[in-house]
């Protein structure tokens, strides 16, 4: 009995069995709860793991040939990174107890595993959009006021985004192709659909505000796990299809540039990270677009220690929301007092995505920016020196500035929550272990890496880079020039739909309302009158009803046989 049930694991496309398991997860108390949950990600891990590069499992379906599991060289690292996500997310939601957030997490983060492994745009159509449907009930759990207009959103732009890979699928296969993920043009037509609708998912500028809108209203365990799948999913498959396109360098160049503006100015830190999230995806773009060995290595790595350090970032944020029931900079000070170990693991977060020497970022970005020079591309290069700096303005000193130390406000709140600090403290030695040993993620990359980030001129050069930017920012502190941290919403390419799409859907259909009511009006005045008239006249003292004379009476039928008589002459 026990190996026909390995045996249909295995027949499993990876992911899958997280899925199915998720729906007995809200029928299970808690600790067999916690177990169920992490057996499943380990049998997963295990599965996927011991899947060879091809193609495994096919089917048939409608005339379709489908690609149910198929693993190439880029594969592995996404995988093993996705499910150890999975597992933190877990940990860190033990505090909250709360079922819906734990199987939608879970089923979402099967998806996104499943999806690494469809062949085809058919299959990997239905669990891109299973990854919009799972998830939004993260942000519905969210506590704010705004949380279902955000998940609304978040759900239409997903929904959009599959619908243009749908209508990518289906141009395919009117051409006559096949449905086989692979290189495709996006100046064609099923090209241009699917790098739009991966465009979407990977916030590609004037398509990210979805982003910032919506992570930020999500539970705060819900924000965490939102932050790990779908975007990088997303950079998974351009790299699938597209890697090589030049116009993903620049594209990538403008997402690691214009959010670091953003997140400056914005008061709420966990938005904040969502525009340090949509920077980092930029540098993961640039890396596509050049499509070399080195850039793709670059954009796997990064992709794998961003999601790690960006969770320990993002965790330290859910612990200050939960004591302080705010991530507000304009709110937050002098925690370090009160939550001593969640200041250290947000700073090793903060150093990490920074790319200090001995953490994550550093041997991991690297590989990317070094792709922009040995290509020559001098301009992009120095775009992402200085996206870099912003980084750390932006992620390595405001989050951790302005929540731990900055201003005292005075607050004396509890220390995280245990299951919270065993998450922060695995994310975090996560971090350490990647920087002081790359080679625990180089040996996982499709290409064998030959580049030395340990050489004395990068480790330098990285260093100068980042006493300047520390420097910069204290002189603009101490001299009040830094942009001050105001209580307001700091709108992105969402203002387009948020603000703009409603001003011009009003100014479009006010008229036509405005006509609308002046009809309705004016047939309901006029309906009025002839019923007080009616009324009126049927009355004892009425027109119809009153008693008359008989010559009057007489003139009335003499007036209507005349009438008959002409009506009858006039048709002969």
């Amino acid at each position: 009995m026990m190996s026909s049930f390995l045996h249909t694991i295995a027949t499993l496309p990876p992911g899958l069995l997280m899925v199915l398991g998720a729906l007995f997860v809200p029928f299970l108390p808690k600790m067999p709860r916690r177990i169920w949950m992490f057996g499943l990600i380990l049998a997963s891990a295990t599965h996927a793991w011991s899947i060879d590069y091809g193609q495994h499992l096919t089917a048939s379906f409608l005339g379709l040939d489908l690609i149910l599991v198929r693993a190439n060289e880029f594969t592995k690292p996404f995988m093993v990174v996705f499910h150890i996500a999975a597992a933190l997310n877990i940990i860190y939601s033990i505090h909250a107890n709360c079922r819906t957030t734990e199987t939608s997490g879970l089923a979402y983060a099967g998806t996104a595993v499943a999806a690494l492994y469809a062949g085809d745009f058919a299959t990997l159509f239905v669990y891109w959009e299973l990854t919009a449907v799972t998830s939004v009930f993260l942000i519905l759990k969210g506590g704010s006021e705004r949380r279902l207009g955000a998940a609304l959103r978040y759900l239409l732009m997903q929904v959009v985004s599959g619908v243009l890979l749908l209508g990518g699928a289906a141009a395919l296969w009117s051409q006559g192709g096949d449905l086989t993920i692979g290189a495709l043009d996006p100046m064609s037509l099923a090209g241009g659909l699917i790098f739009f609708a991966f465009g979407i998912k990977a916030a590609f500028p004037f398509l990210n505000g979805w982003l910032q809108d919506t992570y930020p209203e999500a539970s705060i365990s819900g924000t965490l796990i939102l932050s790990c799948f779908s975007t990088k999913l997303a950079i998974y498959m351009l790299v699938q299809c597209f890697a090589g396109v030049e116009a993903l360098i620049y594209i990538g160049a403008v997402m690691t540039l214009f959010p670091a503006f953003y997140a400056v100015i914005e008061n709420d830190l966990r938005r904040v990270l969502t525009f340090s999230l949509n920077n980092q995806l930029g540098f993961m773009v640039v890396g596509i677009g050049i499509g070399t060995e080195l850039s793709l290595n670059g954009t796997a790595a990064h992709a794998f220690a961003h999601i790690i350090y960006k969770s320990v970032l993002f965790m330290a944020m859910g612990a200050v929301k939960l004591r302080t029931g705010t991530t507000k900079a304009t709110e937050l000070g002098g925690l370090w007092k009160s939550m001593p170990l969640t200041t250290i693991f947000c700073i090793v977060g903060a150093v990490s995505i920074s790319s200090f020497p001995m953490f994550s970022g550093f041997v991991t970005k690297s590989l990317t920016i070094a792709s922009t020079a040995q290509e020559g591309y001098l301009v992009i290069w120095f775009i992402l020196i200085f996206a870099s700096a912003a980084v750390l303005e932006h992620s390595g000193i405001k989050i951790p500035y302005f929540a731990f130390f900055g201003h005292d406000r005075g607050y004396k709140v509890k220390e995280a929550p245990a299951s919270m600090l065993v998450a922060m403290g695995i994310g975090s030695l996560l971090c350490i272990v990647i920087g002081v040993f790359p080679a625990s993620v180089y040996f996982m990359l499709p290409y064998e890496v030959t580049y030395d980030v340990w050489s004395v001129g990068h480790v330098l050069g990285e260093f100068q880079l980042l006493i300047f930017a520390i420097l910069a920012f204290v002189l603009l502190m101490a001299r009040g020039l830094y942009p001050p941290e105001i209580d307001a919403t700091v709108l992105n390419a969402d203002w387009l739909y948020r603000r703009l799409a409603p001003r011009i859907i009003m100014a479009i259909f006010r008229p036509i309302w405005a006509a609308y009511q002046l009809i309705i009006v004016g047939a309901r005045s006029i309906l009025f009158d002839l019923i007080r008239i009616s009324t009126s006249s049927f009355k004892t003292t009425g027109f119809v009803s009153n008693t008359m004379s008989s010559s009057f009476a007489a003139a009335v039928f003499l007036a209507i046989f005349a009438f008959m008589l002409a009506f009858r002459f006039l048709n002969m």
